[in-house]
């Protein structure tokens, strides 16, 4: 394989390790600030779980791509 292959595969590993955790902090701290994932009084909003789902999706993802990376 063309080592291009390799430096993209690492540039793709690493924005999406990168945006996982931006994806993941911003959640958090959305929800802090907002009070509503601390709320008691109300439900809280089902976007911080689909984000903080969409960051572990995204870790796990950039795992997948070092490996594969691992094995050019």
């Amino acid at each position: 394989m063309p080592k291009i292959f390799k430096a993209l595969a690492t540039i793709t590993a690493w924005t999406l390790f990168i945006v996982s955790w931006v994806t993941g902090l911003s959640a958090m701290v959305m929800g802090i600030v907002s009070g509503a994932m601390y709320s008691t009084t109300q439900p809280m909003p089902m976007i911080f779980p689909v984000m903080f789902g969409l960051a572990a999706a995204e870790s796990v993802l950039a795992v997948v791509v070092m490996i594969l990376r691992k094995k050019m």
